[in-house]
């Protein structure tokens, strides 16, 4: 697999929660670190996800805003 995207975070599927329409996907990308998604009901079935399942966290952003308290 070849992406033009910088950050592609190898992980582990924790958990798929569906709605109606779409599914929010949790992967750990490192122990207590955990990046969520929000992808079709039909991407889920197109890649087969279940939760155990190894998968990346692609990221393509032309912005990321840093913040502080």
């Amino acid at each position: 697999m070849k992406l033009s995207a910088r950050n592609s975070l190898p992980g582990i599927v924790k958990s798929i929660e569906p709605g109606v329409v779409n599914a929010e996907v949790k992967i750990e990308v490192a122990p207590g670190i955990t990046i969520v998604s929000i992808i079709t009901q039909d991407a889920v079935r197109n890649l087969s996800l279940k939760v155990g399942d190894k998968a990346y966290a692609v990221i393509k952003a032309s912005n990321v805003m840093l913040a502080i308290d």
